[in-house]
């Protein structure tokens, strides 16, 4: 008989969430922006199986089964915890994709696991993100009050109506969204060497957070192939159904070239 008074430990959390296929040849790891979690690329993982390419999504903390963690407050904390977390993931070739704060956490992964372990990406795909040597020019909103911080989150259009309606899910979503624009505010540029892998960069043409202008500059960061393709939208052209679409046949028709 099970002994309820001491219940069979649980173990750490997991940090990534598999959609696994026998059949893939290569893994893409998605990383969500800011109050994004896994879901986000729930469809990717369908469509992608048919090229055949598996995705995995990261499950950062203080979102879904991980609601109860605190969420980390800068990207250093993400980048030590994933590039110790992936170890199991890196039996077959890999990409990374994320998107806005996903962009520089991928990123900064990639240096790590390039200067730790001498492995990289076969494409780094960069989303809604500005060169990281182009310094910030939005303001820092992590710590204003609940009115002001909130109104700043429903002008980004990134969050449903339902949800900033909702009190009970605002109530769970401001710390998450604090912690993340905390992540955003305080990265820092390293400059370093290159990269060696392919990186393509996918940007709104109405995003005021990452205008086209600012999304050239990321050339400097590979030595290896590099492209920017824009999209008609916003800042969130990638919860748009048709661009959505147009993003996941761009990196399987990116991921399908021989390398």
């Amino acid at each position: 008989m099970m002994n309820r008074a001491n219940p069979r430990p649980v173990g750490p959390p997991p940090w990534f969430k598999a959609q696994p296929s026998s059949t893939a040849r290569i893994r893409l790891f998605c990383f969500p922006y800011a109050g994004g979690g896994s879901a986000i690329y729930r469809q990717w993982g369908r469509e992608l199986l048919r090229y055949p390419i598996e995705v995995v999504s990261a499950l950062l903390p203080g979102r879904e089964s991980r609601v109860r963690e605190p969420g980390y407050t800068r990207v250093e904390q993400y980048v030590e915890s994933l590039a110790r977390e992936i170890s199991p993931y890196l039996d077959k070739p890999f990409a990374f994709f994320g998107h806005s704060m996903g962009a520089f956490i991928a990123f900064e992964l990639a240096r790590r696991l390039r200067d730790e372990r001498s492995v990289e990406p076969q494409h780094l795909f960069i989303s809604g993100r500005r060169a990281p040597r182009i310094p910030r020019r939005d303001p820092y909103i992590h710590d204003l009050p609940e009115p002001e911080f909130v109104a700043e989150i429903e002008r980004m259009n990134g969050t449903p109506k339902e949800v900033l309606e909702h009190k009970e899910l605002m109530s769970l979503m401001v710390p998450l969204l604090r912690s993340d624009f905390a992540v955003c505010h305080s990265y820092t540029y390293v400059p370093g060497e290159p990269l060696r892998c392919p990186i393509t960069v996918l940007g709104g043409t109405r995003d005021e957070e990452a205008p086209p202008g600012d999304l050239d500059l990321w050339r400097e960061e590979t030595t290896g192939d590099f492209n920017v393709k824009l999209l008609e939208g916003d800042h969130f052209f990638i919860n748009q159904p048709l661009l959505q679409s147009e993003i996941i046949r761009t990196i399987a028709a990116t991921l399908q070239r021989p390398h």
